[in-house]
């Protein structure tokens, strides 16, 4: 593959980034890469312990993705052996540890989940049990005798921790150093994550610096906000929007967040280059202008990252005749219905809701109608009909029949 010029291949790189390190030492190896036809080995590390991935993961697979598309060697580095220690990472308490089978199940649906943004044909897939399970005591000694417990407590989260008393098993010091031993291993040449991961990932440099390798540089990518523009998107706040969440419900929460957040999320969640971002600035700027339509627009933008434009128009589509319109959609699932039930089990059978305690829940916020009507009682039941609409939330709906 012929490379582009460097400065074409930064602007890329630069886009949505929070942090380079070393920015001259990348330009040396990208230059160095296009005279030599020689692509980088670009790692990131992929911590199995979370097999649902949302768009907030979407940002920092995009930027590998960029990585790919420029011709480097993308390296998914699967942490199925330093899951079994925990990444300390942001955490006020020790991280349970997983077992290595646990590891590699999650690792398997991650996998599965990141080819919506990756590009699975060039993707090199390793596991650090590969290398890591090989180590010996002496080798771990070794290893371990590379850093100061005063440069570890130079952490933030280890430094809130110790002056709170709270406790910081040994174990969890090994964490940082096990993710800078997969550096080594690999030869990396550029190590991307998160903000949070930014003291992990100069310790892969200290390491490859003492194995007489040339360090990586390190990417750091911002963390994105969910929905509620307050936290970090994750799944257990209830404010993230899922890699294969359907079209409709994608669009409809991109609408959900605050005008605040939608240049941010044209940045990160929409993957928007810098004259689509400036427009949306410029527009929210203008106070003829409603935010809703350029918020609209961002809701299209991030539908059509993961389907296509005209499933994005769709989805759009949808959200004005069911929500705005609150109309009913053409194309909703059916469920036959032979003999009198709880409401609660049609709903969690029929696969609208994963779980009876969220129907429940749902039920009690006033959220579920059948034929319109509000339920109230979560122990209310529907008997067998020609034809009943039972409603969930905003965007979801049944066809109940006989």
């Amino acid at each position: 593959m012929k490379f582009l010029p460097v400065d074409e291949q930064m602007k890329l790189i630069r886009r949505g980034t929070e942090e380079i390190i070393p920015e001259e030492d990348l330009i040396k190896k990208l230059e160095k890469s296009k005279a030599t036809q020689t692509p980088l080995n670009i790692k990131l590390g992929c911590d199995p312990s979370r097999p649902d991935l949302h768009i907030g993961h979407g940002v920092v697979l995009r930027k590998l993705r960029h990585f790919q598309d420029l011709g480097h060697q993308a390296i998914l580095v699967i942490g199925d052996f330093t899951a079994m220690i925990g990444d300390p990472s942001g955490r006020n308490k020790t991280r349970p540890q997983l077992t290595l089978v646990e590891a590699k199940s999650n690792a398997e649906s991650y996998v599965e989940q990141a080819k919506a943004i990756l590009d699975i044909e060039t993707l090199k897939i390793v596991y650090n049990s590969d290398w890591l399970n090989e180590m010996n005591f002496n080798d771990v000694v070794k290893l371990a005798s590379s850093y100061t417990v005063a440069r570890m407590l130079e952490r933030d989260d280890f430094t809130k921790r110790f002056q709170s008393e709270i406790p910081i098993l040994l174990h969890e010091f090994l964490y940082p150093l096990a993710q800078g031993q997969d550096s080594v291993a690999l030869k990396s040449d550029v190590e991307l994550g998160g903000t949070d991961q930014k003291f992990n990932l100069l310790v892969g440099r200290d390491l490859q610096k003492t194995a007489g390798q040339n360090p990586q540089c390190i990417i750091t990518l911002p963390l994105l906000e969910g929905t509620d523009g307050v936290e970090k998107m994750s799944k257990s706040y209830g404010n993230h929007v899922g890699l294969h969440d359907k079209p409709e419900d994608m669009y409809g929460k991109t609408l959900s967040i605050s005008d605040n957040m939608i240049v941010k999320w044209f940045t990160l969640a929409a993957d928007a280059d810098e004259s689509v971002v400036k427009s949306a600035e410029s527009r929210l700027a203008d106070s003829s202008i409603n935010p809703m339509e350029v918020k609209r627009e961002l809701a299209r933008a991030v539908v059509e990252l993961y389907y296509d434009s005209e499933t994005a128009i769709q989805a759009e589509h949808h959200f004005n005749t069911v929500v705005v319109g609150k109309g009913i959609p053409d194309d909703i699932p059916e469920y036959s219905l032979s003999s009198e039930d709880l409401i609660v089990n049609v709903i969690f059978e029929a696969g609208l809701l994963q779980s009876k305690g969220e129907a429940r829940r749902m039920i009690k916020q006033g959220a579920v109608k059948l034929d319109g009507d509000p339920i109230k009682d979560i122990q209310a039941k529907i008997s067998p009909s020609d034809e009943q609409i039972l409603k969930v939330g905003k965007r979801r709906f049944l066809k109940v029949i006989r």
